[in-house]
């Protein structure tokens, strides 16, 4: 299949934050779902939305492609993959076509005033995946990046990409959480890509849930909303409580 034109407009459900507009946070959900299914089922868990004072949540929705896991059914996916494995290449032609989508996101944020350095992006399983691969290979300016139930194949182009980094600047920080029984995306599999991003620089956190297969839970989304205040917080005529 040809590669996803960066012209392609995502559809996104938006929450509006309840005041003042000062940042933004990019939520991607997993294969197979939506943007409107992901925020549904973020409702679901907490019993009410996520939302902010200050911060407007964006949640795209990933175009349908032939996915290959699927043996080539069509599937709401970010990128394509030979096969669920961190033991295997990136089909790194697809994911290369999404960033450049995802990018015209972001920068339709800044344009309407928001600073990179205002911008959070993160995701689920696959969603979190393609956060790192935008952030740490496009916008190494951003917030910070969140991947719950996510990782990166071994040779990932992410690690590449921070080997081959020139300067010192500070790279965007990393909140992961990942449930110990996951039989879907392995739990070492998540461990294994915070230590490697570690190593190459990336200040980043790691969140065990125990017994929780590939899922959300409350606490991890009360946890991932505090660790998203730190990162973008509001002004002082308007603090989130």
């Amino acid at each position: 299949m040809a590669a996803v034109s960066g012209s392609v407009i995502l559809q996104r459900c938006v929450v509006s934050p309840s005041g003042r507009h000062s940042a933004s946070l990019i939520f991607l959900h997993g294969s197979g779902d939506s943007g409107q299914g992901l925020r549904r089922w973020i409702k679901l868990v907490l019993n009410q939305d996520l939302t902010f004072q200050h911060i407007k949540i964006i949640y795209p929705t990933a175009p349908p492609r032939p996915y290959t896991p699927m043996k080539g059914r069509i599937s709401n996916v970010w990128f394509d993959r030979f096969k669920v494995s961190n033991d295997c290449p990136e089909h790194l032609e697809s994911i290369d076509a999404m960033c450049h989508v995802l990018t015209n996101l972001i920068d339709g944020e800044v344009k309407s005033g928001i600073k990179k350095n205002r911008i959070l992006v993160g995701g689920f399983s696959m969603g979190g995946c393609m956060a790192m691969h935008l952030a740490y290979r496009s916008y190494q300016d951003m917030a910070g990046v969140f991947a719950l139930s996510s990782f990166l194949n071994k040779t990932s182009a992410v690690y590449q990409a921070l080997q081959q980094r020139s300067g010192s600047d500070k790279l965007p920080e990393l909140f992961q959480c990942h449930g110990t029984a996951d039989q879907l995306v392995l739990h070492a599999w998540g461990q294994e890509t915070n230590l490697k991003l570690q190593s190459l620089g990336v200040s980043a956190q790691f969140h065990s849930v125990p017994g929780l297969y590939h899922g959300l839970t409350a606490g991890e989304l009360e946890s991932l909303r505090s660790w998203i205040l730190t990162k973008l917080p509001g002004d002082m005529r308007g603090q989130d409580i």
